[in-house]
């Protein structure tokens, strides 16, 4: 006979047979979903790897990779790491059944990833303001007028395709904060069920992660000779 342990908890799906069923399953659903994410910025990080290991790429992209604002990029590996913390914080609240602290840490996770992406609008404002936009309108500005424009435009559709997929994510991530937020307001989670406010904490951590390697093989190429 399968064990009912939780059966008459609301959130409690039939086909599992109790609560930890459940949970396991869908924690397993999650990380499979984040193995095709990985799948999919690797083939970006290899894309990257391939331009930058050819000897054009290598001196051309640390070039491209000045004009990136380091102060601001790093300012955004700091909120982030801060939104993880608060992520975490948020799912530490439902353990111990804090109704109000959930919203808050949930809120301020929310915040933290909104100024994330202003800072990031700022620095795509200033790209498009100083035509490093690739193409037409694509400004060169560099000591290596043959292979330069070629190599640093391609640099700049990488940084633009990297960053722009990862602000996507941020953006699902946003609102799927706001929904829990919303949830938790209402009282959704307990120390007995707190499924969702896990797995999307796994979501955040791997899109903050993803800005860990993104950071610094876009900001910090050649750093010393800035």
């Amino acid at each position: 006979m399968a064990d009912s342990h939780g059966a008459e908890h609301p959130a409690f799906q039939h086909h599992f047979a109790n609560m930890e069923q459940q949970r396991e399953a869908s924690t397993l659903g999650m990380w499979l979903f984040l193995a095709t994410e990985i799948m999919f910025f690797g083939g970006l990080f290899t894309a990257y790897t391939v331009y930058r290991s050819m000897p054009a790429g290598a001196v051309n992209f640390a070039e491209a990779s000045h004009k990136l604002n380091v102060i601001l990029g790093a300012v955004n590996t700091g909120v982030l790491i801060c939104s993880s913390l608060t992520m975490v914080l948020a799912v530490w609240a439902a353990q111990v059944g804090s109704r109000k602290l959930q919203v808050l840490f949930l809120v301020l996770t929310i915040l933290l990833g909104l100024t994330f992406l202003g800072i990031k609008a700022v620095e795509y404002h200033d790209k498009f303001t100083h035509h490093e936009i690739p193409g037409y309108n694509f400004v060169y500005e560099g000591n290596h007028p043959i292979e330069g424009p070629q190599f640093q435009q391609m640099f700049f559709t990488l940084y633009f395709a990297m960053t722009g997929l990862h602000a996507l994510h941020m953006v699902i991530g946003a609102v799927l904060l706001t929904i829990l937020a919303i949830r938790a307001y209402k009282g959704a989670f307990s120390p007995e069920y707190h499924s969702p406010l896990e797995l999307t904490g796994l979501y955040w951590h791997f899109v903050d992660i993803i800005w860990i390697f993104l950071f610094p093989l876009l900001y910090l190429i050649g750093f010393h000779e800035r």
